[in-house]
C-alpha cells in the first residue's frame, strides 16, 4: 500500500490558506457590523445644530456652522461620548491625537450639564472642543444608537461617513483624509 506523504511545506502552505480565509471571513462579518451600526446615520446634508459649548464663558452656544467656518475648505468630525462609557474611556487617545492634526468636535452625550462635562474633560485631562447634548436631541438627529460615534463631515457639509463603536485612530484618520480628497 502506497501512502502519499505530504511535504511539511504543503501542510504549512494549507494551514496559512485556512487563517487567511478565517482572517477574510472575520473582517467581512466586522465591516458588516460596522456598516449596519451606522446605518441610521443619515447620508447628505449634516443636521444642523446650536448647542452649549463647555467653554471659560457661561451660556456660549457652539454651532455645526460656526465649527466649520473655523475650519474653511476642511472636512471636520463629530465624535459623540458619554461619560458613562468604558469604550468611550478607551477610545479618547484616539480622539486627542487625531483632534491635534484634524478638526473634532466632541459631543458629550447625557453626561450632565455644562459644569458637569467640564469637570469631567478636567478629571480625564482633556482639552476638547465639546458641545454638550444634554438631552441626546442631536444623537437622535444623527441617528447614533450607540456611543462612542465618530461622524465625519465635508467640506461641503455633507456626512460622508460614520462609524459606532469603539474606531482606531488610524480609521479615524483614514475616513477625515478620504473626505478631503472628494472634496
Amino acid at each position: 500500500m502506497r501512502t502519499n506523504p505530504r511535504s511539511p511545506a504543503d501542510s504549512r502552505g494549507r494551514v496559512w490558506r485556512q487563517r487567511a480565509l478565517t482572517l477574510a471571513l472575520l473582517l467581512t462579518v466586522w465591516l458588516g457590523a460596522q456598516h449596519w451600526r451606522a446605518s441610521e446615520v443619515p447620508r447628505g446634508p449634516a443636521p444642523a445644530f446650536s448647542l452649549p459649548a463647555v467653554s471659560v464663558q457661561a451660556d456660549q452656544q457652539l454651532s455645526l456652522a460656526q465649527w466649520q467656518a473655523a475650519h474653511p475648505g476642511r472636512p471636520v468630525a463629530l465624535n459623540f461620548w458619554a461619560e458613562s462609557c468604558p469604550i468611550c474611556k478607551l477610545q479618547q487617545s484616539n480622539v486627542s491625537r487625531v483632534g491635534a492634526d484634524w478638526p473634532v468636535l466632541t459631543v458629550a452625550l447625557q453626561s450632565g450639564d455644562v459644569a458637569a462635562v467640564r469637570q469631567a474633560l478636567g478629571r480625564r485631562g482633556l482639552d476638547w472642543p465639546t458641545v454638550v447634548d444634554a438631552r441626546g436631541e442631536l444623537t437622535r438627529r444623527y441617528g447614533i444608537g450607540a456611543v462612542p460615534a465618530f461622524v465625519v463631515i465635508d467640506a461641503s457639509g455633507q456626512v460622508r461617513s460614520a462609524s459606532v463603536g469603539y474606531t482606531s485612530e488610524l480609521g479615524m484618520r483614514a475616513r477625515l483624509w478620504w473626505a478631503a480628497l472628494r472634496a
